[in-house]
């Protein structure tokens, strides 16, 4: 009997993937992936995926599009290889921030991203928190959207007294994901008024909530450069909070990020590992968790037929 399941991964989380793998009790596929002398991506799947259900794991990460280039060109040879279906599971769709023109003669690129998708070969998307839950409409192929929070909740629960405890929203357009986490902690909410003065520099001024006295929880998608972050933190701590936590499912930490977290004041930073965090970024105040058993379920719920939604109950 032939096995039925296959799963690739491209070069952008190679341990998530891994990981992924033995929670499911089964070896990861053999991609050969390499450039030609004029930058040209190569791809050769090197395991037989006729009428195969197949899984591509692949983050958009640095850098980004050489690992979007990989996933499209995987997608297409999986097709040709005749695989009965292709499904492109992205832990981090970075482009997910792109999902409107708000400006003039720009093109809304998660949108884009997902119709290449589909052109290259994906019959259906499996990601996880997204940063505008809009995206997922422009998708023509279904989509699978997970979410890392009840994760990184059970972790607060564990480690936090949460009789004091705020959760903070960094704007208003994070409201409503704080107001779910604040929900499911059974905490209160605050959100910080913040204004973006130009496409580098953020304003913010007062925090809409009691958060004097109060330990925080700081709650988003994704900590890129941190400076809304960073700002967030000073504005709270002139409001007069205890403690400061940070819990974000994307770990993308671009640029002096983790450098300017060390010198803050935020005592913990919790996130998972939908993006790999390199060796030097690995820093004492960082707590990772793994996805990879909400990666193998979802996986095994799609090839097997059973309900996704059925994993994150209201």
């Amino acid at each position: 009997m032939k096995d039925d399941l296959k799963i690739f991964s491209g070069n952008s989380n190679i341990p998530l993937a891994q990981k992924i793998c033995d929670a499911m009790d089964r070896p990861l596929s053999h991609l050969a992936i390499s450039k030609f002398s004029n930058d040209n991506m190569h791809v050769q799947v090197q395991d037989n995926v006729r009428e195969r259900d197949v899984f591509v794991i692949q983050s958009f990460t640095h850098p980004v599009s050489d690992h979007i280039m990989e996933l499209l060109v995987t997608l297409d040879a999986l097709r040709s290889a005749s695989a009965r279906r292709v499904t492109a599971v992205i832990p981090y769709f970075s482009y997910a921030r792109s999902d409107k023109k708000d400006a003039s003669r720009i093109s809304i690129v998660g949108r884009l991203m997902a119709d290449l998708l589909k052109t290259a070969g994906a019959d259906r998307v499996l990601t996880m928190d997204l940063h505008a839950a809009a995206v997922h409409g422009f998708f023509s192929v279904p989509v699978d959207h997970l979410t890392a929070s009840p994760l990184i909740m059970d972790y607060f629960r564990k480690n936090l007294d949460l009789d004091n405890v705020v959760a903070v929203a960094t704007d208003a357009g994070g409201a409503k994901r704080v107001g779910h986490f604040a929900t499911r902690l059974n905490v209160p909410m605050a959100i910080i008024d913040k204004r973006r003065v130009s496409d580098t520099e953020v304003k913010q001024g007062l925090v809409v909530g009691d958060v004097v006295g109060k330990d925080v929880i700081i709650y988003d998608d994704e900590i890129s450069t941190g400076g809304t972050l960073l700002t967030t933190v000073d504005t709270l701590k002139e409001a007069g909070v205890g403690n400061i936590y940070v819990g974000a499912t994307h770990p993308v930490l671009c640029g002096q990020a983790v450098e300017n977290l060390g010198k803050s004041s935020v005592k913990e930073v919790v996130v998972t590992n939908t993006v790999d965090i390199p060796r030097e970024k690995q820093i004492d105040m960082i707590s990772c968790l793994s996805v990879a058993p909400i990666l193998a379920e979802a996986i095994r719920r799609i090839h097997t037929g059973e309900s996704v939604g059925e994993l994150f109950p209201d």
